[in-house]
């Protein structure tokens, strides 16, 4: 299998006044191309951390992390911009919507910083946008959408620049539960269409959906269990 991310010691200090804080003590990670990944850990764990540092909002204090061949480790912010645009498509619990602009200019503005032109822009935002269930709501606004379909909307933007990964954190911390299972019976989808899922969820039930359940604790890997069975990790 090819490694997508790979990770070697990686630390992240804050500093607290005159004290450093060490959220993440020493993590290793390999996660394969085509991977379905749930993170979990109780608050305090580091895995919002981790999870930033997995989508280049941030950069480790010490180690290595190589995403898709390249070293994003100590990387510029203008550099680090660049690599998230191209290779990591954010859902987020909040859905992240710009409010006065329709769903498929929503779904079409990762587009604009890549340079595509108008129409590549339109036909590939129509083209998602369509494929997470939402043709008929393209020129809504968000006030104007459901909680489930806003996520839709932000799973599409997600999608547009056909990123190497799917990050999602608390994908369905706003939804309800009836909503939560139409959300997540879309990322199932996403996956078997080939992409790489990484979910950072504190909910047992929205992490069984994936293939690899990683746990943090204290700021190190508690444990790495893979699915070999419905609902059983080994």
């Amino acid at each position: 299998m090819e490694s997508l991310i790979h990770i070697r010691d990686i630390k992240r200090n804050f500093a607290l006044g005159s004290e450093i804080v060490k959220v993440l003590k020493g993590i290793d990670l390999d996660i394969n191309k085509g991977e379905y990944v749930a993170i979990m850990g109780p608050s305090g764990s580091g895995k919002s951390t981790f999870m930033n540092l997995l989508g280049c909002l941030d950069t480790p204090t010490s180690g290595t992390y190589v995403l898709n061949g390249r070293d994003v480790s100590h990387m510029t912010d203008d550099e680090l911009a660049d690599v998230r645009n191209k290779e990591i498509g954010f859902v987020f619990q909040t859905f992240n919507l710009l409010p006065r602009t329709t769903a498929l200019d929503n779904v079409a503005l990762p587009m604009v910083y890549a340079g595509y032109s108008k129409t590549e822009r339109h036909a590939r935002a129509t083209e998602v946008l369509t494929s997470v269930g939402l043709a008929d709501r393209m020129d809504h606004k968000p006030n104007q959408l459901s909680g489930g379909q806003r996520q839709r909307v932000a799973v599409g933007r997600a999608l547009v620049n056909k990123p190497s990964i799917i990050l999602a954190d608390e994908p369905t911390g706003n939804l309800d539960s009836k909503t939560s299972v139409e959300i997540m019976n879309l990322f199932d989808e996403i996956h078997a269409a080939g992409n790489t899922v990484i979910l950072v969820t504190h909910e047992e039930d929205i992490a069984e959906h994936a293939h690899r359940i990683i746990r943090l604790r204290d700021g190190l890997i508690e444990s790495d269990k893979r699915r070999v069975a419905a609902g059983v990790y080994e």
